[in-house]
């Protein structure tokens, strides 16, 4: 099994790098992992490691990072990413010492960057498992731990052919979990080195919604309107909120598509050209005041214009899978989004609660939007969503409290 896996990795980069000739992701990929150099200055200061598949991961990770490093202040923080859409954004996070794309799973890569970088503790996040960084950090008994860690029962880990892969679980010191199915899943398999913490995407969004910043140029569009927020979209969101027949007169709307290239933004242009559109980039005091809807084509503001709503949609929900729904729901705003979110907990939680809703299409939203223009119906809904961010805080420091037991 450690042969099929080692060639499947090699088989994974071979078909990454033929993509790289045509695919802008692929190739960043590429030219990221062959430009680097992983060498870190000789110091007597401990260093620790924390990985990231990519941007999302990195938000579970960042209230665990920043407040290690509080308590911690003479420990060095290595941070690395799997995929560009991490790694490229993330780059000059100043919260890290060192930023790296992970060199790709081979035994020797593995040993090479574990050798360059020393850790003392390490620390992988949600779903990351790479057998080869795995068994080489158990090798040289070095404390490894899963946080933010889920786990369902259609993981490979759980299948009749996935004994191998979950006996590679026995390399990680604890796991850190975010809830009892996971937890139930890896006693079936004969784990007890399990704590439930929750997710630190939790601690992150109430951080963000205590230390927001304003935006005058978006306060100024959004005025005394109702404004509904959508983040992350991709084109079939777009398209599903273009051809409803919502009576937007009265509103605002902000996109932020999940998506930026030239071709997307004007798209989406095009796509609610009945309205009078403007560009972020564009904006101004004297235009903004005009506008109807406000396309967002820079990245790193979103999580902060959720604060100007009072309606979320968010997208992915007709594609691989919903974006972020905790960024709109700390700030009070009932949230909207397609299909596909049958893998996220606080999806499912919320649509239970009260405080989201899921539309298989622009009649379904149209519902929904005609149900929040209840004042009542979406002021319950506000509070539900609020509550459920604020109620389950607390993971980064539940972890931290058992490293330090």
């Amino acid at each position: 099994m450690r042969l099929i896996y080692n060639f499947s990795i090699y088989l994974y980069s071979l078909a990454i790098h033929i993509a790289s000739l045509f695919n802008s992701k692929a190739k960043l990929w590429v030219t990221g992992r062959k430009k680097q150099v992983v060498q870190l200055k000789p110091t007597d200061r401990e260093t620790i490691w924390f990985h990231c598949a990519s941007l999302g991961e990195f938000e579970q990770a960042r209230p665990l990072i920043e407040k290690y490093k509080t308590l911690y202040p003479d420990s060095k923080i290595v941070l690395t990413f799997f995929s560009p859409s991490g790694y490229e954004i993330r780059k000059n996070y100043a919260g890290a010492d060192y930023i790296y794309y992970l060199p790709i799973d081979t035994p020797a890569n593995a040993r090479k960057f574990i050798e360059a970088i020393k850790p003392v503790k390490v620390f992988f996040v949600k779903y990351e498992f790479w057998f080869n960084y795995l068994n080489e950090l158990r090798r040289k008994k070095i404390p490894t731990y899963l946080v933010s860690g889920i786990f369902r029962q259609d993981h490979y880990f759980f299948k009749s052919h996935g004994n191998w892969f979950a006996k590679q679980l026995k390399c990680f010191t604890h796991f850190y979990l975010q809830d009892e199915l996971s937890s139930d899943l890896l006693k079936l398999k004969g784990f007890t080195n399990i704590t439930i913490t929750g997710d630190t995407r939790f601690d992150r969004v109430n951080d963000i919604a205590k230390n927001v910043k304003q935006n005058e140029l978006v306060s100024k569009f959004v005025g005394n309107k109702m404004t509904l927020v959508c983040g992350s979209t991709w084109r079939e969101d777009e398209q599903l909120i273009s051809a409803s027949k919502v009576d937007f007169s009265n509103f605002k709307i902000i996109i932020a598509p999940h998506e930026i290239d030239e071709a997307h933004i004007l798209s989406v242009m095009e796509q609610f050209s009945k309205l009078k559109t403007i560009r972020y980039s564009q904006a101004n005091n004297e235009n903004i005041n005009s506008a109807d809807v406000l396309i967002i084509d820079n990245i790193g503001i979103l999580s902060s214009l959720y604060q100007y709503g009072q309606i979320g949609y968010i997208g992915g929900g007709f594609g691989k899978g919903i974006h972020n729904i905790l960024e709109a729901a700390t700030f009070g705003l009932p949230v909207i989004f397609g299909i596909n979110y049958h893998k996220f907990n606080e999806a499912k939680e919320l649509i239970h609660l009260g405080g989201a809703f899921s539309v298989t299409d622009s009649t379904g939203f149209e519902k929904t939007m005609q149900l929040l223009d209840d004042k009542m119906v979406l002021q319950t809904a506000s509070h539900i969503a609020k509550y459920y961010v604020q109620s389950r805080t607390g993971a980064t420091d539940k972890i931290l409290n058992s490293l330090n037991k």
